[in-house]
């Protein structure tokens, strides 16, 4: 098995409520790809948060192994989900993969 966790900082130039829709839209999007990309075992988008964190939403997502998470990468599903509701709206992104 494979862990893909990410954490995103959202642009500035969002005010609070556009940065909830964007974390609640990211959430859906990306939760919603289970069970429509082969491999994947499990995904979460954590968007509550602590004052005290810096980035303001979580991707924790389980894969069978590292080819499969590879795949991920690419699939039409997931890339729609990315170009449209991730992507432009993000200013950081930080990402670790690890074996479990």
């Amino acid at each position: 098995m494979v862990k893909h966790i990410i954490l995103w900082k959202i642009k500035d130039n969002f005010n609070e409520d556009e940065k909830k829709k964007i974390r609640e839209d990211v959430k859906n999007g990306l939760e919603n790809l289970k069970g429509k990309v082969p491999g994947l075992t499990d995904i979460h988008v954590q968007i509550e948060k602590l004052d005290s964190s810096t980035a303001d939403l979580m991707l924790d997502s389980t894969f069978e192994n590292e080819e499969v998470l590879k795949g991920y990468a690419v699939h039409p599903e997931h890339v729609k989900v990315a170009d449209g509701k991730v992507r432009p709206y993000m200013e950081v992104r930080m990402c670790i993969d690890y074996e479990v």
